[in-house]
């Protein structure tokens, strides 16, 4: 990190220019600031209204130097629209069992984790990552974090989620699956839970990171309808 912004109360870090990991040709900047002390939930708050996301102790939000396109993205829970197609992934995901956990890390969900990331992002940032960085990247929070645990009828595990729950709102930090499963759309069904838990806990908001224009990788966030996304208006809905 090699630039540093203040603010009364908070130092904002900018990162170093790396290479950006979904558009091709384009440079990736952060701006950072870390989430310690005594008020880490309120200003944790604060900043992902702002859409900011976190990893470990940081917040951090896209500050690219040629462009734009990383938007970010809530569902709505309470307005959301249901359509057969997820549906339809509901019912075919009903054996499942959802255990909603602190967060503290596990080998089994290491194997699963490790055997995600190399089918899907093989040479990847967290491709090479040992237990003990899994272990951190869970455990490592300042904030009211849970690991939750999607399971089959014969007790496998299928898919994780680290999760965060606000005052407002949840948000889905990071999840994976296993592979081979396919059919059942374990991505798209873990969303649809979080919309599910939320309204029951009365949130208005899941919070899904950046909707990135261009990025294939990203182009499933606006199948959730409706979405709102930030801009020089703030939060408004948008169809994508």
């Amino acid at each position: 990190m090699n630039q540093q912004l203040t603010r009364p109360d908070r130092f904002f870090f900018g990162t170093r220019s790396l290479p950006c990991p979904y558009i091709a040709g384009q440079t990736e900047r952060k701006v950072v600031t870390d989430l310690t002390g005594n008020n880490a939930e309120e200003l944790y708050e604060r900043l992902s209204r702002a859409g900011f996301r976190r990893s470990h102790n940081l917040a951090y939000r896209p500050a690219c130097p040629t462009c734009n396109a990383c938007i970010p993205a809530r569902i709505a829970a309470h307005d959301f629209e249901m359509t057969k197609s997820f549906r339809r992934v509901m019912a075919t995901n009903s054996d499942i069992t959802v255990d909603d956990m602190d967060a503290i890390a596990t080998v089994e969900q290491y194997r699963l984790f490790s055997a995600y990331q190399q089918a899907r992002h093989e040479g990847g940032d967290m491709s090479g990552m040992a237990f003990n960085d899994y272990r951190s990247m869970v455990e490592d929070t300042p904030v009211k974090s849970r690991t939750v645990e999607f399971r089959d009828d014969e007790g496998s595990l299928l898919a994780v989620m680290l999760m965060d729950r606000m005052e407002d709102s949840l948000s889905a930090v990071y999840s994976f699956f296993d592979g081979n499963m396919g059919r059942r759309s374990l991505g798209t069904f873990m969303i649809l839970w979080m919309v599910e838990y939320a309204r029951t806990l009365g949130l208005p908001y899941v919070y899904l990171g950046y909707w990135i224009n261009g990025s294939d990788k990203m182009a499933y966030k606006a199948r959730f309808q409706p979405l709102e996304v930030l801009g020089n208006d703030g939060w408004t809905v948008k169809k994508l």
